[in-house]
């Protein structure tokens, strides 16, 4: 099912005919859906029966307030689409030694980072 969520989703950004806002938030909220039909069969089922991608992408510009919207509204909203009243859990780190290990970006040992959950921002 996971597979075939994603081949919807690919197929459809391409195929899909987007307003200002789909086209400027469609790469990313693409991105993210791929993600969560990775994490929940249940999400990917919920995509492969659900609507369209393009319909997806109309449903995220209506979330759009005063001009702009934030990429976890944009998210939420894409989630909602395809599986209504479900959210989404962003969590992010930082790390402070990233230009020491250059470009590699290897974990170091023993090191979790500093999580920040943007939720709390809001």
């Amino acid at each position: 099912m996971v597979d075939e969520a994603i081949r919807k989703l690919n197929e459809e950004l391409k195929s899909g005919k987007f307003d200002r806002y789909g086209a400027a938030m469609k790469d990313a909220v693409h991105k993210a859906l791929v993600c969560f039909c990775r994490q929940d069969g249940e999400f990917a089922q919920a995509v492969v029966q659900g609507g369209s991608f393009e319909d997806c992408m109309k449903a995220v510009g209506k979330a759009v307030k005063g001009g702009s919207i934030s990429d976890i509204d944009a998210f939420t909203a894409a989630v909602r689409f395809y599986f209504p009243g479900a959210g989404i859990d962003v969590q992010m780190t930082i790390d402070l030694c990233a230009s020491v290990r250059g470009e590699s970006g290897g974990e170091p040992a023993g090191s979790s980072g500093i999580v920040l959950n943007l939720l709390d921002f809001m």
